[in-house]
């Protein structure tokens, strides 16, 4: 027979059986709101919409009126019709035109200038034009191949019989077929608009143009060693700057022999100081790694002096310590875990996460401001609005911490915040840095949709030729450049172009010079 548990009949051993069961009650459904919170994550980043602004900014605090009061919208005008004409439909100046005439039927019976039959048909007169109706129409003409061929006539003197001929022109793959358009097609194919490179070969068929994927994946080989030193110039430029962004995503690489994929990590550190009024150009730099272990980061900056906006990886724990580099933290990263509870309760008005993001939100609104002034007039701007504001947000955040239980989400999110005050509220005392590490969220970007195409890396060699062109491609993009044209600039003239004069194809140097031929012009 089994043996059942006692049952207390004294009023303090049921006052410690009910004791119990809340303590199990309590931590059960902590419990459940950690797994509905991690399921509304996994659900989000599938399926829901990346953007977390808030839908009413000016929902009352506990405290009363509420911290951050947007600007009143501008009243627009109602939207016209599409058929409405006062909407401007001309097509880009641009674009070249042709003009094709459309002329009404006419008989032999007189003739114009040209020799055009002009008659009336009506009564055998001549036609006059006494005017014209032109609408334009957009069309498409879609990408071709042509084939280049380069002639070197051999000539010889009648005298002494000695043979001339000038020199080949060089190639930016030698003996090899593609030429700079073709590679720069690839190269933006594959790592701009992230089409994989045996459906580029499949496109390209369509053309009548035939060739193996692997030929493919040779010339983008080849093209990254082609330029490596221009990359690596970008690199020094990117870390010459007093302030970086960095961050990292995981990329799954083919792992040959265990019949599964790795996990390998693209990193990122950008150089962009336009929001603090810079008129430096922007970089980014990419590296890759097979693992996520810190050695990484450290390797990349062991020279680097300055600021290093990212998250909270632990693994630049060491470049801080070396005291060469200065930590600033992100308060989009702070505010997320705040988000991801106000959307798992419903958006709850009043909730404390609800709280945490009005009170972030006026912090922003702040920067909304300033964006694009000089250091020294942002600095002044947030100790004056945004410090007071850090300084009541930290209060509100400790007195929080007393009323959540320790093992709950929000007190993790209250518990990241404040281990990371001094980094997060860095900011406020030094124009140079930014509100957020968003700038190399931004970068990394065009990786996530890539990976969702192409699917994996076919080895850690891959994973460096992709850091290599993701950065050229990237920063082109920064600078307001088509990436296709830059690539192709540079593909046409370093081959011959001096090591030591590398800086000359960086993506600002190319759009400067692009710009001055057409001011020429």
């Amino acid at each position: 027979m089994p043996t059942t548990s006692p049952t207390p009949h004294t009023v303090e051993a049921l006052l410690r059986v009910v004791e119990r069961r809340d303590s199990e009650v309590a931590f059960l459904k902590l419990m459940v709101d950690k797994l509905a919170l991690q399921l509304l994550r996994a659900r989000r980043a599938q399926y829901g919409r990346s953007s977390e602004q808030l839908d009413d900014p000016q929902i009352a605090l506990i405290e009363g009126a509420p911290l951050y009061e947007p600007p009143a919208p501008k009243a627009s005008p109602k939207a016209e019709a599409a058929n409405s004409p006062g909407i401007d439909r001309q097509l880009p100046a641009h674009l070249p035109r042709e003009n094709q005439v459309h002329r009404p039927a006419a008989t032999d019976a007189a003739h114009d200038a040209s020799g055009t039959a002009c008659g009336c048909t009506a009564c055998g007169g001549r036609l006059r034009q006494i005017g014209a109706d032109v609408s334009e129409q957009l069309e498409y003409v879609p990408a071709r191949f042509k084939v280049i061929r380069h002639v070197r006539p051999k000539l010889a003197c009648v005298s002494c019989e000695t043979i001339f001929q000038a020199a080949a022109p060089s190639r930016p793959i030698a003996r090899g077929v593609a030429g700079p358009a073709l590679l720069a097609n690839v190269l933006v194919s594959k790592y701009c608009d992230h089409i994989p490179l045996h459906r580029l070969a499949r496109i390209h068929a369509r053309e009548g143009v035939c060739f193996d994927p692997s030929t493919y994946g040779g010339w983008v080989e080849q093209s990254h060693a082609l330029l490596d030193p221009l990359v690596a110039a970008l690199g020094r430029y990117t870390l010459a700057s007093a302030k970086v962004h960095g961050d990292d995503t995981p990329v799954p690489v083919l792992d040959p022999g265990r019949g599964r994929t790795k996990t390998g990590r693209l990193w990122v550190y950008v150089r962009d100081d336009r929001p603090a009024g810079s008129a430096e150009p922007p970089a980014a730099w990419y590296r890759y790694s097979p693992n996520r272990k810190g050695e990484h980061p450290q390797a990349h900056l062991r020279d680097y002096r300055g600021i290093l906006q990212a998250d909270a990886y632990g693994g630049y724990a060491k470049i801080y310590a070396t005291g060469r580099v200065e930590e600033a933290a992100c308060w989009a990263h702070a505010r997320r875990p705040f988000w991801d509870m106000y959307e798992n309760q419903g958006r709850v008005a009043g909730s404390i996460a609800d709280q945490a993001l009005q009170r972030i939100a006026a912090l922003y609104a702040i920067e909304a401001e300033i964006r694009g002034q000089p250091p020294d007039v942002r600095r002044r701007a947030r100790q004056a609005r945004a410090g007071p504001l850090l300084e009541e947000l930290r209060a509100w955040l400790t007195g929080m911490v007393g009323r959540v239980s320790t093992k709950s989400e929000l007190a993790k999110a209250i518990g990241y915040s404040l281990t990371r005050w001094r980094a997060l509220t860095r900011y406020r005392d030094d124009g140079r840095i930014e509100i957020d590490n968003n700038a190399a969220e931004r970068a990394l970007r065009g990786v996530a949709l890539g990976r969702g195409n192409y699917l994996f890396m076919g080895s850690d060699a891959g994973g460096e030729r992709a850091a290599s062109i993701y950065s050229l491609v990237e920063t082109a993009k920064l600078n307001g450049l088509d990436p296709q044209a830059y690539l192709r600039e540079v593909l046409m003239r370093i081959a011959d172009h001096p090591i030591n004069r590398i800086d000359e194809l960086l993506p600002w140097n190319i759009g400067q010079r692009d710009d001055e031929q057409r001011l020429a012009a």
